[in-house]
């Protein structure tokens, strides 16, 4: 039986769940894996090989904390440590023990810094999953420059400039990975979403880790293209004074996010992994309105998309109907359907998973010497037909 891998998977959102199971379904079937999370209702199927322990959340207070000692600092080198908290108390506690007992061979971080800083100081190697941001302060740092490597849900178009080549070389990049990118025909799309094969529609969708889009601000979009359809999903603040025309319809939460995309003439979303994903993997213009997340994740995300060309930014919504016009006009005239779809790998869960297993075994191949330097493991194997 192979050393097991650990897995710990943040619950907010999709994204962290779906690209857990998809790498854990792709892993051969005799790699026991455990995973740590806060939920254990937003994985998809897992394999047999795949277990998850609920462990308390390790941001929401759970009842029973100490209130007095929010006044000692915090270090820089952790993001989320308040004292007196039992339920990060258990939750470190059921990872160490784990550690202990099960002598894993990796433990993969989605994503939390001090976690993976206990797994270095617990001697267990780690992964971290890097996620767009500004992440070079000393609590990312640490996680980061202990990894024995790092996977990166996308693709390596959408790097950061800062990111150096010693960050680079021991990075997977998996485009795709955790969304399922298959995409379905716009017209048969369309049919099944009851949008007229000659209609202009244009979507907006807002991913379910943030509070979404306010409803003003689509109203005098929808208001300036009165010959065009307006179909959002997902999450839509009201806002009291906002004056819909008859061409906007709110559809709220839905199980086909993947058909909406595909039927669509235009995209409006934020920058969420599962949405971004979807939106490349479809090569649909999008203009890309990032949302507020910690460390600017989406902001820089967006900046990425820009920079290579696969999406038109724009900081918040446009505010007048002459900025939703312009901003429309730029998202058709820039976009670049291949170029999108080239930001998706063909096999991403099959491409991680073969990357962790190479890590592991050289890892643990050389565990009895002690290398002054670790090579990067190749990526260079053919994709699975």
């Amino acid at each position: 039986m192979k050393k097991p891998f650990g897995y710990f998977v943040h619950h907010q959102g999709r994204g962290h769940a779906e690209r857990c199971a998809a790498i854990v379904r792709a892993l051969p079937p005799d790699r026991p894996v455990r995973l740590f999370c806060a939920r254990d209702d937003i994985f998809p199927d897992l394999p047999p090989n795949a277990t998850v322990r609920v462990i308390p959340s390790l941001f929401e207070a759970g009842g029973g904390e100490a209130t007095g000692m929010d006044h000692v600092p915090t270090p820089d080198t952790l993001h989320c440590a308040p004292l007196g908290w039992p339920g990060i108390r258990r939750a470190m506690a059921a990872i160490v023990s784990w550690f202990d007992d099960a002598d894993p061979a990796l433990m993969i971080c989605d994503v939390s810094a001090e976690i993976a800083q206990l797994s270095r100081i617990c001697s267990v190697p780690h992964v971290v999953v890097l996620q767009h941001g500004d992440r070079d302060d000393p609590g990312h740092r640490a996680a980061l420059d202990g990894a024995a490597g790092v996977l990166a849900p996308f693709h390596a178009m959408l790097a950061q400039p800062e990111w150096d080549e010693s960050l680079r070389a021991r990075t997977c990049f998996a485009g795709g990975l955790g969304t399922d990118v298959r995409t379905a025909e716009r017209e048969v799309a369309r049919c099944q979403l009851g949008i007229g094969p000659d209609e202009e529609m244009i979507l907006v969708m807002a991913g379910a880790g943030g509070s979404g889009f306010a409803q003003a601000p689509l109203g005098v979009g929808a208001r300036a293209t009165p010959g065009t359809r307006w179909i959002t999903i997902g999450r839509v603040e009201r806002d009291w004074h906002a004056t819909e025309p008859s061409n906007i319809e709110h559809r709220g939460w839905v199980s086909d996010a993947a058909a909406h995309i595909a039927a669509a003439d235009l995209v409006i979303a934020s920058t969420g992994n599962t949405t971004t994903q979807q939106i490349l993997a479809a090569g649909r213009p999008w203009l890309a309105v990032p949302e507020w997340r910690y460390f600017d994740e989406q902001h820089r995300k967006a900046a990425a998309l820009a920079g290579a060309g696969l999406a038109t930014v724009r900081p918040h919504l446009p505010s007048s109907a002459q900025g939703w016009r312009a901003a429309l006009r730029e998202t058709r005239a820039m976009h670049d359907r291949e170029r999108q779809r080239a930001a998706i790998d063909e096999h991403p869960a099959a491409k991680a998973a073969r990357w962790l297993e190479a890590l592991a075994t050289h890892l643990w191949r050389l565990s009895a010497v002690a290398p002054t330097a670790i090579p990067p493991i190749p990526l260079s194997e053919p994709e699975p037909s």
